[in-house]
């Protein structure tokens, strides 16, 4: 059960969470976690980042609609029915209108825009400027550029079936882009917008994380459990970590001084802690149901995650590392951004 928190009314910050079924986002208040609004912003939001300046949060919609999980093989990679194209996203009642990269205005509240951003985009990156997304194109087993002030498509580039994950390295030169089936992992160049390497991981990599120095990078295997250590010098995996039983790892996040490394477990319904230079497991906290995206609190206090199958978020102390509370979210939440206020 977890505990009233104690409000840090001082906190100038607000988390996002996009809300896939329900096509709205919440805010949550960073003083004392209240709601501060909920946005609607169209169908099946996923992936959700804050502009570098914070005035503008943009959200990844899809008008493909959900489908169940796929089933898994023997090497914990997901079978899709090939008759259908190349994946079970693959519907023929998809709205394709409705995919795009929304625009919220932070001040406002509102939706001031939809980017296109080509077919089915799941998640996406922004470009250490500002200027550019780098998206996941779940459906056409590609990624996309688009120019945020030209709002135009300036790249298509081809990747592995399903991608999913898409971070930008910490020098900006390239943007690594994760495909659920077969564990591919695709480097963009970002001056070519070409793949300048490929390599395998285990099955369903979701996300990648950075840290700032060294040429190390972290990417987590769903369907077995695992966390890939990345030479991003060399494009290669260096060191495998097996996480806690039962671990379906998702999202994984640095603390603001490097130092921790944050694993959301999926159907755990736990956070793995874990050093990020050592590796060592450092603790596992409980919360809420299968928990998905996360992130922490500018000054590095509080985690947040979405749990969608119980539409809440929960609110952890890393002082403790343990959850003080849950806040009520729409239907399904999947991702989470912060910005200033």
């Amino acid at each position: 059960m977890a505990c009233a928190v104690t409000p840090v009314l001082a906190a100038n910050y607000q988390v996002y969470v996009t809300n896939e079924r329900s096509g709205d986002v919440t805010v949550i208040n960073g003083g004392d976690f209240s709601i501060a609004a909920t946005i609607p912003v169209g169908k099946r939001p996923r992936g959700i980042h804050a502009s570098p300046g914070g005035k503008t949060v943009y959200v990844a919609l899809s008008g493909t609609p959900v489908g169940p999980p796929p089933q898994i093989d023997a090497h914990g990679n997901p079978i899709f029915d090939r008759k259908k194209g190349n994946d079970d996203d693959d519907d023929a009642n998809a709205d394709k209108a409705a995919d795009g990269i929304g625009v919220l205005d932070v001040a406002t509240k509102k939706l001031t825009a939809k980017l296109k951003a080509g077919s089915d985009p799941e998640e996406f990156a922004l470009s250490k400027d500002g200027r550019h997304i780098y998206i996941s194109n779940e459906d056409t087993k590609s990624a996309t550029v688009i120019g945020i002030a030209s709002a135009k498509l300036e790249h298509i580039i081809p990747v592995g079936l399903e991608p999913e994950g898409v971070s930008t390295t910490p020098d900006g030169k390239q943007f690594y882009v994760t495909c659920e089936a077969g564990g591919d992992i695709y480097v963009v160049d970002t001056g070519s917008y070409s793949a300048v390497a490929h390599f395998k991981v285990n099955g369903r990599p979701r996300s990648v994380a950075f840290l700032s120095a060294g040429g190390i990078g972290f990417i987590p295997s769903e369907s077995t459990g695992e966390l890939n250590v990345i030479d991003t010098v060399n494009a290669k995996v260096m060191k495998i970590i097996a996480l806690p039983a039962g671990s379906r790892p998702m999202s994984v996040k640095l603390s603001p001084d490097e130092k921790k490394l944050y694993v959301s477990n999926g159907r755990a319904g736990t956070i793995s802690v874990l050093d990020s230079h050592s590796y060592e497991l450092l603790d596992t906290i409980k919360v809420g149901t299968r928990p998905w995206g996360i992130a922490l609190s500018p000054d590095g206090k509080f985690l947040f995650s979405a749990n969608g199958p119980s539409n809440d978020v929960s609110i952890v102390d890393l002082k403790t590392n343990k959850e003080v509370s849950r806040v009520k979210a729409g239907s399904s939440p999947w991702g989470i951004a912060v910005t200033s206020q």
